[in-house]
C-alpha cells in the first residue's frame, strides 16, 4: 500500500482516489489542516524536549507512521536513517509524543483502515 509523504505542513504525494471537484477540494483543506496538525505536534514535542540553549545536530529522518482511525500512534519506525542513531531516536520520540490525534480525514485511510504515512522528520538547533 503506497504512504503519504509529507513534507511539513505540505502534502508531497497522496494516492487519493477519484472524487468530484467540491467534495475534493473540502477533503484536501481538511487533510492539510490534519496533516499540519500532526507536523505542529512534531515540532512541538522536539522542541519541549530540548533544553533551552542547547545545541544538537540537526538532520532530517523519514519516519514510518501509522496512524488508527480514532487518532491513536499505532507504529512509529525509522523509514530512512539520518545517520545518525541520536537523531533517529530523537525523531521517534518526537513523533511517538504527538498523544492522540483527532481521527484522522478518511482519504488518508487505507484499505488496512489505519494511515499510513512517511514523514520526513527535520530536526533542528
Amino acid at each position: 500500500m503506497p504512504r503519504a509523504l509529507i513534507h511539513g505542513s505540505v502534502v508531497l504525494a497522496l494516492l487519493l482516489g477519484t472524487w468530484n471537484a467540491p467534495a475534493q477540494a473540502g477533503s484536501e483543506r481538511a487533510m492539510r489542516r490534519w496533516l499540519s496538525d500532526l507536523v505542529t505536534r512534531i515540532d512541538a514535542g522536539d522542541r519541549a524536549a530540548r533544553p533551552s540553549g542547547s545545541a544538537r545536530p540537526t538532520g532530517t529522518v523519514v519516519v514510518h507512521v501509522r496512524i488508527t482511525p480514532d487518532g491513536a500512534v499505532q507504529q512509529v519506525e525509522v523509514e530512512r536513517s539520518s545517520g545518525s542513531p541520536d537523531l533517529d531516536r530523537r525523531a521517534l520520540r518526537a513523533v511517538q509524543g504527538v498523544g492522540r490525534l483527532p481521527a484522522p480525514p478518511s482519504a488518508l485511510l487505507g484499505l488496512s483502515g489505519v494511515a499510513d504515512l512517511s514523514i520526513p522528520v527535520e530536526l533542528g538547533r
